[in-house]
């Protein structure tokens, strides 16, 4: 395959395998805990998990308060001291951190699988701190996906209203003009479900072979693919390149690389 000209990123936001230099700066820590707080929220920031999976937690017994387990997810606490998951204490929140991680073809953004397919934690290297997706990735879709140990960032990130684009390149065969894809710009129903404005481009063709590039914001459930069935053509590879200002840079499948804390704080301010 002819290797795609790698589009440039705001300078200093390229993740690079390995771990970087830790460089000086701001320090995007945890938000303040001024008050008392739902346990879940609390337990987010934490980095246990996010709030509904914190909330399924309480539900299957797993939380406890100085021995008592939580019976609610509605339960308020000024700090996480005295709380354990699965009998081990819960540590406070860390400051906040951010990778970029080359998710493989054929891998579930998932914890684990009952059907015993390959999760994204299999590939992962050893010795990383706790980390949560933000968003997900189909598991026959690879590229970029941004890891976080911080579970209200995680949820930031995901909501509809923060208006995050996302970039994808589809390898997809069959027919279409310049002009349909143009068209997407106004957004599509198909099948009763309304998808956003894209801006999508032609980056190559070959015969009915072509390389599309799409931007959107929304993230819906297998979005791209729908939208190109929608147009008559079948995807054969699709490939998510960059998550807001933050892109795949020099990543191979399976590396992983931590966003500067200099350039989080910053995208964090303008978020």
């Amino acid at each position: 395959m002819t290797q795609h000209k790698r589009q440039k990123g705001p300078r200093g936001s390229r993740a690079r395998p390995g771990f970087p230099k830790k460089t000086r700066g701001p320090k995007p820590g945890p938000a303040r805990e001024d008050g008392p707080q739902r346990i879940a929220k609390l337990l987010a920031r934490a980095g246990v998990a996010s709030r509904r999976e914190v909330e399924r937690m309480i539900e299957d017994g797993r939380i406890a308060i100085d021995g008592v387990k939580v019976g609610t997810p509605a339960t308020l606490l000024e700090s996480v001291k005295g709380i354990t998951v699965d009998g081990k204490p819960v540590e406070k929140p860390k400051a906040t951190r951010l990778y970029c991680f080359y998710k493989p073809n054929l891998t579930l953004t998932a914890e684990r699988d009952p059907s015993g397919r390959k999760t994204i934690y299999d590939v992962m290297p050893k010795g990383l701190p706790r980390l949560m997706p933000i968003g997900r990735l189909d598991f026959n879709t690879e590229g970029l996906l941004l890891m976080t140990n911080d579970g209200e960032f995680k949820r930031q990130m995901e909501l509809p209203s923060t208006g995050v684009v996302r970039c994808y390149r589809a390898r997809a065969f069959g027919d279409v003009t310049q002009e349909q894809l143009e068209a997407l710009a106004e957004g599509v129903t198909i099948d009763g479900m309304r998808y956003g404005p894209i801006d999508a481009n032609m980056e190559r063709s070959s015969g009915r072979n072509k390389w599309i590039e799409m931007k959107l914001t929304e993230g819906k459930n297998r979005e791209v693919r729908n939208v190109l069935a929608h147009l008559g053509l079948q995807v054969s590879r699709l490939i998510r390149t960059h998550y807001g200002s933050f892109e795949l840079g020099g990543l191979k499948p399976g590396q992983i690389g931590e966003i500067d804390r200099n350039d989080l704080f910053h995208f964090r301010k303008i978020l």
